[in-house]
């Protein structure tokens, strides 16, 4: 029996896609737990009009995200810190900080996105991917500098 799927699903494809599975599997268990319906020529019809809205709204996303980078890419990251003996810093820099500045720049980017293998404990200067979109990543310079005063 070919169905659609309505959900990716582990081991049988992605959301959208046509398969073809036993006309028990599909009956019941797919269909009633609301994970594929019937190919049918009208759901054919509508998952290919679904699809294609779909595609265009992923287009524009990724275009923005591409903006988005291109304009967090220029943007000077600079976070001052507090030092003591042999320029060691207090705490570290971590996510959080990254996406409060980047807030502060008018960026609106969740501190879940900025890729931040270990927190920065040291001065200098580094570069931190921020993830915008699927394929899509900023890297942005982050310079760690001792608070004046």
């Amino acid at each position: 029996m070919e169905i659609i799927l309505k959900k990716d699903y582990e081991n049988l494809g992605k959301a959208m896609e046509i398969v073809t599975v036993k006309d028990g599997y599909a009956r019941n268990f797919l269909i009633p737990n609301d994970i594929a319906v019937i190919a049918t020529d009208s759901n054919k019809k509508r998952i290919a009009e679904t699809k294609r809205m779909y595609e265009k709204k992923e287009a524009k996303l990724r275009a923005d995200a591409t903006e988005l980078a291109k304009k967090i890419e220029q943007t000077p990251c600079t976070i001052a810190v507090k030092v003591g003996e042999e320029e060691k810093i207090f705490g570290s820099v971590t996510s959080q900080d990254i996406a409060e500045f980047l807030k502060k720049e008018g960026f609106s980017v969740e501190k879940r996105f900025v890729k931040l293998e270990e927190p920065i404990k040291q001065l200098g200067v580094y570069t931190v991917e921020i993830s915008l979109h699927k394929g899509v990543d900023a890297k942005l310079k982050v310079w760690v500098v001792k608070e004046e005063g």
